[in-house]
């Protein structure tokens, strides 16, 4: 029998920010934290008694999926107040903001975790904390600028080509902010204590390259960008265009799938194997491999190297992987619990294997984003995890909620 996703019962307020932080909240969300984001109270636009003509526009922030959210005035003392009211029972505070925001705002990781001894703050940052660019603005390019990272990728005598915002952001900031909140959590389990866990974007990149950057030290990856095996150097690691403008991936390194390739291609008995790894071949090769794989559509070569394994694959776009029944293109958890497993993404049935998730699926399939606009569905949320009601426990001050006022008679 299926058991619900791991994190559920967890409690997660979170912080508005973008991209980071709301990826850490999402990976809680989607493994079953009830995760409330706070945004900034608008007069008049948030939480109204009864719909308003005034238009109120959601967030920039798409990774909203299974969360609320609640409008608080943190520049006033009253809502301060009620984030301090709303502590005692939260498991984890996501922190997106730069280093100092929230001890300025009076929310600083001491006293909430004085008002909670088992809260754990996550605190997602740019730079390090204590590093020399600590005081600046930047944005994922820069953090994996000065980490090192950004230095090992694109192609030979080109600039270095960042990966949009996928390694820093994501892989190297929320997806490492959220194994911190995890591993907390652990050992929170043995001690009852909460604490604080710090992330920033260097450090994530910096440890995702760990091995790359181990393999600059040998002739694997010794020489300039673009120029070794693993970074579009080898020819036989790397993509080619077909003949209907579409590509193709390749990566076979070993010997046996390098044979298998090379039959793929037709090149089977003309010694070919014999000097793949000697590297004054490899421009010749690579021509020879791009005037190959122009001769046919992606199409076609994909009835060659189907069900071999001469690791040659086609570069799959959003769209068609959207579209296309055919291709694996249905959204799945990040990794699978066979006994419990995360919240589904792709529509699917009850009696789904649990490598697809557990429940639903959500709107748009993780391909579309859904807004979340602020203070939606925060008062639900704030019933079911305190039974509070506006009104009777809190109020609206400005469109963000207060605590209401205890008569003193």
């Amino acid at each position: 029998m299926t058991s619900p996703p791991p994190l559920t019962g967890l409690k997660v307020l979170e912080f508005a920010g973008l991209a980071p932080g709301p990826f850490a909240g999402l990976l809680l969300a989607d493994n079953g934290a009830s995760v409330l984001r706070v945004d900034r109270s608008i007069p008049n636009k948030t939480h109204l008694a009864s719909p308003s003509n005034i238009p109120l526009h959601p967030t920039a922030d798409f990774l909203t999926r299974h969360k609320s959210s609640i409008a608080v005035d943190l520049k006033s003392p009253s809502g301060i107040a009620f984030i301090y009211s709303l502590i005692p029972c939260v498991d984890i505070v996501i922190d997106p903001f730069r280093p100092g925001v929230l001890e300025k705002l009076g929310l600083g990781p001491d006293k909430l975790i004085a008002a909670n001894p088992r809260l754990i703050i996550g605190r997602m940052t740019g730079f390090r904390r204590d590093g020399k660019y600590k005081d600046m603005a930047g944005h994922d390019i820069n953090y994996i600028a000065v980490s090192g990272a950004l230095s090992m990728l694109g192609r030979k005598g080109d600039k270095p080509l960042p990966p949009a915002n996928i390694l820093g952001d994501f892989a190297g900031g929320g997806a490492v902010l959220f194994q911190g909140i995890l591993l907390a959590l652990l050992e929170r389990g043995k001690s009852g204590k909460g604490q604080v866990v710090e992330a920033n974007m260097v450090d994530g990149s910096a440890y995702l390259a760990t091995f790359p950057r181990m393999l600059t030290k040998t002739p694997m990856w010794n020489r300039q960008r673009g120029d070794n095996t693993l970074d579009s150097g080898c020819p036989y690691y790397d993509t080619y265009e077909t003949k209907d403008g579409k590509y193709m991936a390749v990566g076979a390194l070993e010997p046996q799938f390098f044979a298998e390739l090379i039959k793929g291609l037709g090149l089977t008995g003309k010694g070919i194997e014999d000097t793949r790894e000697n590297r004054k071949n490899w421009p010749g090769m690579k021509d020879t491999f791009t005037k190959i794989f122009k001769s046919k559509t992606r199409t076609e070569w994909e009835t060659v190297f189907d069900r071999t394994d001469a690791c040659c694959t086609p570069v799959l776009n959003n769209k068609e992987l959207e579209s296309d029944s055919l291709r694996e293109g249905d959204q799945r958890p990040i990794v699978t619990l066979r006994s419990s497993p995360s919240l589904a993404l792709a529509p699917g049935s009850k009696d789904r294997d649990p490598s697809t998730g557990q429940g639903p699926g959500v709107e748009g399939g993780s391909y579309v984003g859904v807004a979340l606009y602020p203070g939606e569905g925060g008062e639900e949320k704030l019933k079911e995890w305190l039974g509070w009601k506006r009104g009777k426990d809190f109020e609206v001050q400005d469109g963000g909620l207060i605590k209401k006022s205890v008569s003193k008679l």
